[in-house]
């Protein structure tokens, strides 16, 4: 996923912050990992401007889907 991350941060700065955590090694992504109820990596949460959750991934990814859901955001 990582490679696909890559790209899609590149083509979306300054329209989308990524925030990327190795919840396994940073106490902030494990909060997180609480915080939004996710049980399993990768997880992808979108989250809109105003900090309501626009949708979520679990799992492997597709880099269309990933763009249908950054696209989707407010």
């Amino acid at each position: 996923m990582k490679p696909v991350v890559d790209r899609l941060k590149q083509e979306y700065e300054g329209r989308v912050e990524f925030r990327i955590y190795d919840v396994d090694k940073d106490s902030e992504g494990q909060e997180l990992m609480r915080q939004y109820g996710a049980q399993y990596v990768p997880t992808f949460v979108f989250v809109n401007s105003d900090g309501t959750e626009a949708n979520r991934a679990v799992g492997e990814t597709s880099e269309s889907e990933m763009r249908r859901l950054l696209d989707s955001l407010q």
